[in-house]
C-alpha cells in the first residue's frame, strides 16, 4: 500500500486548507485512514480518522470543532478539511492506513505511512 498525501501550503491565521491521501495497492474492504501530525520539536499527534466502507469518523477535541474528515470511496482518498487555522495548527500532516477497519488514534495501530506535508500558518 501507498500512500500520496498533498494540499499543505502558508495560509495565514484563520484561513483554510484541504489536504488530501489517496492510497493504492490492495487493501482488505475495511480499513480506517487517518491524519497524523507532528509540529517541531513535538511527538506526532492523532488528527483524524475514518473507516471503510462505514464511513464513520474520528476527530481529536483538539481540532474537532475547524476541521472535518471526508472520503471519496472511488478513489480511495481522504481529505481533511481544516479550517479556522491558528499558528498551533502548523506541523507535518501524515496520512495513515490501518488494515484493520476501527477507528484508532494510536499512530502504532497504523500499518502504511504517507510522507506528510506541510501546513504552515503565520500569524
Amino acid at each position: 500500500v501507498q500512500l500520496q498525501a498533498s494540499g499543505g501550503g502558508l495560509v495565514p491565521a484563520g484561513g483554510s486548507l484541504r489536504l488530501s491521501c489517496a492510497a493504492s495497492g490492495r487493501t482488505s474492504s475495511s480499513y480506517t485512514m487517518g491524519w497524523f501530525r507532528q509540529a517541531p520539536g513535538k511527538e506526532r499527534e492523532f488528527v483524524a480518522a475514518i473507516r471503510w466502507p462505514y464511513g464513520n469518523t474520528l476527530l481529536a477535541d483538539s481540532v474537532k470543532e475547524r476541521f472535518a474528515i471526508s472520503r471519496d470511496n472511488a478513489m480511495r482518498t481522504v481529505y481533511l478539511q481544516l479550517n479556522s487555522l491558528a499558528p498551533e495548527d502548523t506541523a507535518v500532516y501524515y496520512c495513515a492506513l490501518a488494515l484493520a477497519g476501527r477507528l484508532y488514534s494510536y499512530a502504532d495501530r497504523y500499518n502504511y505511512w504517507g510522507r506528510g506535508t506541510l501546513v504552515t500558518v503565520s500569524s
